[in-house]
């Protein structure tokens, strides 16, 4: 059942939880986003429909149009970059003071399920982002983790600094695909178990003690496409990803 942050005639907002896929495709054998939107609500995509979009395991807030009208609405906010957006990330590494990447973003040649930082290339991207609180993982906790580890394992996750991260508020200013992912990879803070970008070895760390990419949509802000109401929405961080953060001490 899909939890419903706001809902009214025109539009709906909803928390989505991790691991289910908005869009469907020949390869999804599973119930999407799409799915349960036209059987539970009546939202069929050609009328209204998914105003932008998540990957399947990024949890979050996601605003659905009910009409074609409100769709069409919504997406020019978007186009003009009047919808405000704000993410939660948990890093590598201490992040010691905010910033902006403005960084084109273009599909990996070599890799198209990937996207890498194109110096010049057409399609702009800027994100800004904000340490919120610096963790460390306490020695003996980093035994427990890895506890099949040896001597010789444990001094080089050590070395590596891995114990360390940064709970970081990150805002798109544009919408690209992975845009957020790409770029903090881009200044040297990859996201904690992002398969795609933070590299096989690290990912297999990581995959350890938190189950997926610790990437959640928190907040929204729009206008209403109806009553011209500005509104800003919010969804708490998952259940999974507190459980993370639990792990962890305030450095």
């Amino acid at each position: 059942m899909l939890k419903i942050i706001y809902q009214d005639n025109d539009l709906l907002v909803i928390d989505k939880p991790p691991y289910l896929v908005v869009d469907p495709a020949d390869t999804v054998k599973e119930e999407t986003l799409a799915d349960i939107l036209e059987k539970d609500f009546g939202i069929k995509l050609f009328r209204g429909g998914l105003v932008h979009r998540l990957d399947k395991d990024t949890s979050g807030i996601m605003l659905v149009a009910k009409t074609q009208p409100v769709l069409e609405n919504l997406q020019a906010q978007f186009k003009e970059r009047k919808i405000k957006k704000e993410y939660l990330s948990l890093v590598h590494g201490w992040i010691e003071e905010g910033g902006v990447v403005d960084a084109s973003i273009a599909r990996n040649p070599i890799k198209r399920e990937k996207f890498i930082v194109a110096a010049g290339g057409p399609r702009q991207a800027v994100t800004e982002y904000e340490p919120i609180n610096k963790f460390k993982i306490q020695s003996e906790k980093l035994k427990v983790i890895f506890e099949d580890f040896n001597k010789i394992q444990m001094r080089k996750l050590e070395r590596m600094n891995y114990n360390q991260f940064t709970l970081a508020s990150c805002k798109p200013l544009t919408g690209r695909t992975h845009q957020i992912r790409v770029h903090l990879k881009y200044i040297g803070h990859p996201i904690v178990t992002d398969e795609t970008y933070v590299g096989r070895k690290m990912f297999r760390l990581d995959k350890r003690w938190c189950p997926r990419i610790f990437l959640h949509a928190k907040k929204i802000g729009f206008r209403h496409p109806v009553s011209g109401e500005w509104m800003e929405l919010e969804a708490l961080l998952s259940e999974d990803l507190e459980k993370v953060l639990s792990l962890l001490n305030h450095e």
